[in-house]
Formats: C-alpha cells, sequence, structure tokens
C-alpha cells in the first residue's frame, strides 16, 4: 500500500470519528438535559404538592407557610435579609480563605519536615472531632468581638478537610517521579513546586468543596451557640428572630437564602475544581468511549 492510500485512509478514518462525534453529540446533550430537567420536575412537583396541603387543610402560616407565602415574605423583607445575607457571606468566605491559606501553608510544611506533622497533626484532629458548639463559649470569653467569635468558629470547622486533603495529596506524589527529580539534582522546594503541588490539586480541590460547605455551616452554627443582634446579625439570627415572633415565612425565607448560599458556594468551588483539573486529571477530561 502506497504512501497517499495511507494518508487516505487516515483521513477517512479521521471524518468518520468526527462524525461518530456529531451524532453522539446529541445524546450527550439529552442526557444533561435529563440531568437538569429530572430534578427540577421533582422540585416543582414537590412545591405544587406543598402548596395544596397547606391551602386544602388551611394550615395557619405560623405552624407551615404556603410557598407563595414564603416568596412573599423573601420581598417584603429583602431589605432585612439581605444585610443579613451580606454578614453571613462575608464572615464564611473570610473563614474559608483563612483557612485555605493556614491549611495550604500547614500541609506544605508538614511535608517537608516530618517532624512538625508529629508535633501538631494531633491536635489538629482534636479540634475536628471536637464540637464546635462546646468549643464556642469558650472563645467567646477569649475573643474581642462577636465578629472574631463567629470567624474563628467558622475557620476551626472549614480548616481541617483542607488541611488533610492537601497533606494526604502532597504525600502521595509517585515516588519513581520523586526518584527521577533527585537523579537529575532538583532541590526539596523545586520537587515541591514542580511536581508534589501539581500532584496534590485533586486532594486540594476536594477540600475546597468540602470546606466550602463547612464555612457556611459553621458560621451560622457559630451564631447559634454565640449569639448576635443588631445590624451586625447574619441569616441565623433572623431565624432565631423570626421563630421568636413566630414569622415563619420569614424563618423560611432566610433558611431558603442559607440553602441557595450552600449551593452556589458548592458550585462555584466545583467551577474552580474543573478549571484546575480540566485539560489533565482523569476525574474532569472527558472519556473517548
Amino acid at each position: 500500500m502506497t504512501q497517499v492510500e495511507l494518508q487516505a485512509g487516515d483521513a477517512a478514518e479521521d471524518a468518520a470519528a468526527i462524525e461518530a462525534a456529531r451524532r453522539a453529540e446529541p445524546g450527550r446533550v439529552g442526557k444533561l438535559a435529563a440531568r437538569i430537567a429530572v430534578p427540577g420536575i421533582a422540585f416543582a412537583a414537590f412545591i405544587a404538592l406543598w402548596q395544596w396541603y397547606v391551602v386544602a387543610y388551611q394550615v395557619p402560616h405560623y405552624i407551615l407557610p404556603a410557598p407563595t407565602q414564603v416568596l412573599a415574605a423573601l420581598v417584603t423583607d429583602w431589605p432585612i435579609l439581605s444585610s443579613a445575607l451580606e454578614v453571613t457571606l462575608g464572615i464564611t468566605f473570610a473563614a474559608l480563605a483563612a483557612a485555605l491559606v493556614g491549611g495550604v501553608a500547614l500541609a506544605i510544611l508538614f511535608v517537608q519536615w516530618r517532624w512538625l506533622e508529629l508535633a501538631f497533626y494531633p491536635y489538629a484532629v482534636v479540634l475536628q472531632v471536637t464540637p464546635i458548639v462546646a468549643i464556642a463559649p469558650l472563645i467567646i470569653i477569649y475573643a474581642p468581638s462577636t465578629e472574631s467569635v463567629l470567624l474563628i468558629c467558622a475557620f476551626i470547622v472549614a480548616f481541617f478537610p483542607i488541611l488533610s486533603n492537601m497533606t494526604q495529596g502532597l504525600k502521595s506524589t509517585d515516588h519513581n517521579l520523586l526518584n527521577l527529580f533527585e537523579l537529575y539534582g532538583a532541590s526539596r522546594w523545586q520537587a515541591l513546586l514542580h511536581l508534589r503541588i501539581p500532584a496534590a490539586l485533586p486532594y486540594f480541590t476536594t477540600g475546597l468543596r468540602i470546606g466550602g460547605g463547612l464555612a457556611l455551616i459553621g458560621s451560622v452554627v457559630a451564631e447559634f451557640a454565640a449569639g448576635s443582634a443588631g445590624a451586625q446579625s447574619g441569616l441565623a439570627f433572623r431565624i432565631l428572630e423570626a421563630g421568636r415572633r413566630l414569622n415563619v415565612p420569614r424563618l423560611f425565607a432566610a433558611l431558603l437564602l442559607i440553602t441557595l448560599t450552600g449551593i452556589a458556594i458548592f458550585a462555584l468551588t466545583s467551577l474552580v475544581s474543573h478549571l484546575l483539573l480540566r485539560r489533565w486529571h482523569e476525574s474532569a477530561i472527558r472519556r473517548e468511549n
């Protein structure tokens, strides 16, 4: 077979592969649409059933408000709820940023100096397994302000998943590649920068997704435990306030905002994970078969 015939055969195979990909594309689009539509339909059915139950059985709004009442409360009380949402978001993202910096930096130190891990990692485990509601009263005594109490509590909750995942990722680098770096005379910090950290990115993104949700949970739980009021109060205080006043529609509206915030944080951290891993890691690239 001549070279021209071989090239023609390769071109025909490439054209067939492109055509097969084009034919498979509607299937992928259909699967994506189904993944979005099925949960959406289930949620719409749940909301409709909820609305019907409240209206049909005339359930008082202070026991179970209808979805329309929750939406009306969200619109009517938006100035109050939006300011509380800003406070909760500020605490959450500040705690997450501190947990990222502290967790990644400490994980790097643990890997570079083994004795540091032996000395300090058990205390990180102690902080993780101790309920934050048990630590909060002590933090309230020593922290200078309520905002710092919330920030410290949220940081403690979000810190350990990032630390543990990053440490595990840095320690899971292929030993053959480490030996190759040593063979070519790379320093420990060069191996860290060019080999260990890139290899640990999947573990880091896992810790980021977990830590993002836990930072929100920590800020809300800390506000329940520590308490706050006034202009600097977050959504947790608004839930407590609405419950005491039997303003259940506002309570549900605040709870809805917390839920949507958690979903948005998970979506944001998942996007960051996809952007970091999409070109090379098996968990993010699309399979060809």
